[in-house]
């Protein structure tokens, strides 16, 4: 699996995220066999849903284009390490394997406020790791807040 390919396919999600004024977050779905499944970006302002995370959306896409909920052998790759309702979201779906780059500190929940994947006694666990494309992952995010908080100086 070209971890790097797919990360750098979920970061062009993130860029048409903020594109639209979203916190510039992507994911993609990819089978086992390496074929892209589905790709999304955050959607929570524009379509004034709290749970228009990139994941989400990418794991419904990828659930109606399999004709299934469980996505049994797939990838997920995101540019943010996911929160506590993606987390949740990913082992509902039986994703195998999720791939993040940037963490999060303030609402991670799979290394930074928690171990969502590791510590809870659920139904499925799935591989996981991270810093893949980091460095892209977290610039693109700390330019877009630099750029808001420029902004309301300057309103």
């Amino acid at each position: 699996m070209d971890k790097a390919k797919w990360m750098n396919l979920a970061l062009e999600e993130a860029l048409k995220a903020e594109d639209l004024g979203e916190v510039p977050v992507g994911a993609v779905v990819v089978s086992e066999s390496g074929e892209l499944i589905s790709k999304a970006h955050n959607l929570k302002e524009q379509n004034q849903d709290p749970c228009g995370h990139a994941e989400v959306l990418a794991l419904k896409k990828a659930a109606k284009r399999v004709g299934s909920w469980r996505l049994t052998g797939c990838w997920l790759f995101v540019t943010l390490e996911p929160c506590m309702m993606c987390t949740g979201s990913i082992i509902q779906s039986r994703v195998e394997h999720v791939v993040f780059g940037a963490a999060d500190p303030k609402s991670g929940f799979v290394t930074s406020t928690a171990k969502g994947f590791d510590d809870f006694k659920t139904n499925h666990r799935p591989k996981w790791e991270s810093g893949i494309e980091a460095e892209k992952c977290s610039t693109a995010l700390k330019n877009f807040f630099k750029l808001r908080r420029y902004d309301k100086r300057n309103s």
